[in-house]
């Protein structure tokens, strides 16, 4: 019988994704925007979670949302390597730091948003950046795009399938015409 390796032995920064109890610890999380996502599907609603895999997202003005992502479950997710300079509790303090500066500020679709409470967070832990020195909404959205993984087929179809649809028709009344 396989043995379930213990949390304590999991390496640095490392824990298991838990789709079914939408737990991603160390994770970048993305969800699908009604609308929005629907005809530019790479924008849509982010969050981050702690070690313990709790999600945090700025889910609107002068509001933090603890483990309930404001547009439904996530359907990406980019779960994050802790170099040896950062413990796990440095991560959650970044978090937290983050957390506590946007509970404060007001909510603006355009540039001061999830994407910018994500970035917030990363910088506050010095999480190093992939492209720049300073993480932001736009790295953070091209790297979710091109390194995120989809939960399942589910997140897969509920990110694309209306895209596809919307495209498809526009096709179809185009060529019919």
């Amino acid at each position: 019988m396989m043995e379930v390796p213990k949390e304590d032995d999991e390496p640095h920064g490392r824990r298991s994704i838990d789709v079914a109890n939408h737990r991603f610890p160390f994770c970048i999380v993305w969800s699908p925007l009604p609308v929005i996502t629907w005809l530019i599907p790479f924008i849509g609603h982010m969050g981050i979670a702690d070690s313990n895999g709790v999600i945090y997202d700025f889910a609107g003005p002068y509001s933090i949302g603890e483990d309930n992502f404001a547009f439904g479950q996530p359907t990406r997710y980019l779960q994050l390597s802790l170099p040896a300079s950062i413990s796990e509790d440095a991560w959650d303090e970044g978090v937290r730091k983050g957390c506590d500066v946007y509970k404060k500020r007001m909510h603006n679709l355009c540039c001061d948003n999830c994407h910018s409470h994500v970035a917030r967070c990363l910088n506050s832990m010095a999480y190093p950046c992939v492209w720049g020195q300073h993480w932001n909404m736009i790295v953070l959205c091209f790297y979710c795009l091109f390194f995120g993984k989809f939960v399942n087929l589910q997140g897969f179809l509920l990110t694309w399938g209306p895209f596809v649809v919307i495209m498809a028709i526009v096709l179809l009344s185009v060529l019919v015409h």
